[in-house]
């Protein structure tokens, strides 16, 4: 049973420092298995570093800090409020975390979020090799809508899978 978690936004230098380097960690754990460490290296600098998400605040994209009850960062969201969805960017959550229900609690609030600014759906890409993020999407209500191939430079492809929810 997991207990109750808490979202913080990301604005300051200091919580984007936060960011940066719960990336680092939770990237090169999870990732590095499935697309190798060249592509994770690649994508940390290129996506989730200070510079990176700094930016990518600046153009409209929401950040939460995910701590536990001891005020311990235990992960981290990202995500961007389209026209009449909201893309979920980043839902990462550290290896001790995960598989405890923590991972629900934030797509919850992520939903709630979605409701707050009256968006019909939410959307997600995840990598088609990610068999467990999948299946929690899954359980969660998220549909398979296509698969999608991104080409994000330096010789290196996200190879996904799109997905939706509808929010009630």
């Amino acid at each position: 049973m997991s207990h109750p978690i808490q979202f913080f936004s990301v604005s300051d230098a200091e919580s984007i420092g936060r960011v940066e380097t719960l990336a680092g960690r939770i990237w090169r754990e999870h990732y590095t298995p499935i697309i190798g460490e060249a592509q994770v290296e690649y994508m940390l600098e290129k996506f989730q570093s200070r510079q990176a998400i700094s930016k990518q605040i600046g153009q409209g994209n929401l950040y939460y800090l995910v701590r536990d009850a001891r005020g311990e960062d235990m992960g981290y969201l990202g995500v961007v409020p389209r026209a009449k969805e909201l893309f979920l960017s980043k839902v990462y959550l550290t290896a001790e975390h995960r598989g405890k229900g923590y991972g629900r609690q934030a797509l919850a609030f992520i939903e709630k979020l979605a409701k707050e600014k009256k968006l019909g759906k939410m959307t997600l890409t995840v990598n088609k090799h990610n068999g467990e993020a999948i299946r929690a999407y899954q359980r969660a209500g998220f549909k398979i809508v296509e698969a999608v191939l991104t080409d994000i430079g330096n010789g290196f492809a996200m190879d996904d899978y799109k997905m939706e929810k509808a929010v009630p």
